[in-house]
């Protein structure tokens, strides 16, 4: 996939409308817990930067659904990015209006300019045309930087790009590269690890995968839907039962194609989420009554295990337990362990994956590759054009 870049643009002296996803976690006395996307985007602003542009940051954060909320306000966020790249970093208390386009009238090249959290406005998430307009009046170029939000048509995402020249950033264009790669030449045998709780946004990357995966490994509240609709009884567990015709859809369609779809054969059960729980090993034809699965068992770790050994490509999105809690997390630890010990290509996605590696201790460098987007990744792997990579196509 051709996409418009970086290295398509002179970037001096104009005033490039950047974004980014700073959407990232803060605690109660406003600092910043997990700077990872912030660092993410630090190449691009420096490429930017050093080449004399105008650089006009714009991020999200949370779901404010159009209202202002001081506790989602990007002023710590802009502070931390300063703190990062070393250089002095402005903050607007708005995206549009007269004041910012004083701000943005007034920098010089190299500068940096923060706007206020563009969900603030009921146009962002919109796609509002007037609402766009606007925010692209302060800028001469539009560049995307943001992986994690381009599955979303709105303002900031998609709209800029019909009034501004758009180009990829680095990290975006990085994501685009390395997933286009698995769908177009990947090193076998794939083996796609999913997790994570709900079936819903992994339905579409199984399906896209049956006949070309070799290998399924389902873990999390996932694998108990799939147990439920394989006919085991899943106790007390999470479990959407509802979507038992789909999990038997899936299971048929990968079993035609000769794929294994391997689903847990015992697991940790539990009557209640503490660190402090009493646990049972049990297998899963044993599971009855008021059991609750919270994490895979050790003849499960140690399948999946051998099966991530010999990859040539390993795709993961979700982990296979409640691994925030130590009883529970012992089958993500070793699952995320031996994807950081495969000599294949190793892709990791979804933010409660990247927690586990970073909760475990593992060096993120151990991977091939980590998205930056957990439900984009998903939406490229099914297949699908993501509105905001179409609009920078050549």
């Amino acid at each position: 996939m051709k996409l418009k870049t970086l290295h398509d643009l002179d970037p001096k002296g104009k005033r490039v409308l950047l974004r980014v996803d700073f959407n990232v976690p803060i605690d109660d006395n406003g600092d910043v817990t997990d700077d990872t996307r912030i660092r993410e985007a630090v190449p691009t602003i420096k490429h930017l930067v050093e080449r004399g542009a105008r650089v006009i940051v714009m991020s999200h954060m949370g779901r404010p659904k159009g209202k202002v909320m001081d506790d989602l306000r990007l002023d710590k966020v802009a502070r931390k990015l300063s703190d990062i790249i070393a250089m002095p970093v402005k903050k607007v208390h708005e995206c549009i209006g007269e004041g910012v386009k004083y701000m943005v009238n007034t920098m010089k090249d190299g500068e940096i300019l923060v706007l206020e959290n563009t969900r603030f406005y009921h146009g962002e998430e919109m796609n509002d045309r007037e609402f766009t307009s606007q925010i692209a009046a302060l800028g001469d170029v539009f560049v995307s930087d943001a992986f994690g939000t381009v599955h979303r048509a709105h303002a900031t995402t998609v709209g800029l790009a019909d009034f501004l020249p758009a180009y990829a950033g680095l990290l975006l264009e990085r994501e685009i590269e390395v997933l286009s790669a698995l769908l177009e030449s990947p090193k076998r045998p794939i083996v796609l690890i999913m997790g994570g709780a709900k079936i819903d946004t992994k339905i579409g990357v199984l399906k896209n995968f049956i006949g070309k995966a070799d290998a399924f490994l389902i873990g999390g509240g996932l694998a108990n839907t799939f147990l439920h609709a394989a006919g085991h009884n899943v106790g007390k567990s999470l479990c959407e039962f509802d979507k038992a015709d789909i999990a038997r859809e899936i299971m048929l369609s990968a079993e035609k194609a000769q794929e294994k779809f391997i689903l847990p054969s015992d697991s940790i059960v539990a009557s209640e989420i503490s660190e402090v729980a009493e646990t049972i090993h049990v297998p899963v034809h044993d599971i009855d009554g008021d059991m609750k699965i919270f994490d895979i068992g050790e003849k499960s770790i140690e399948r999946f295990c051998e099966v991530i050994k010999t990859a040539g490509t390993v795709i993961w999105n979700g982990p296979v337990g409640l691994y925030e809690y130590s009883p529970f997390a012992n089958g993500t630890c070793k699952i995320a362990q031996a994807v950081a010990d495969c000599k294949g290509v190793t892709i990791l996605g979804g933010g409660d994956t990247i927690d586990a590696i970073n909760k475990f201790g593992i060096p993120k460098e151990s991977f091939t590759h980590i998205s930056t987007g957990g439900g984009a990744m998903l939406e490229f792997l099914e297949g699908k054009e993501l509105p905001g990579v179409k609009i920078l196509k050549k």
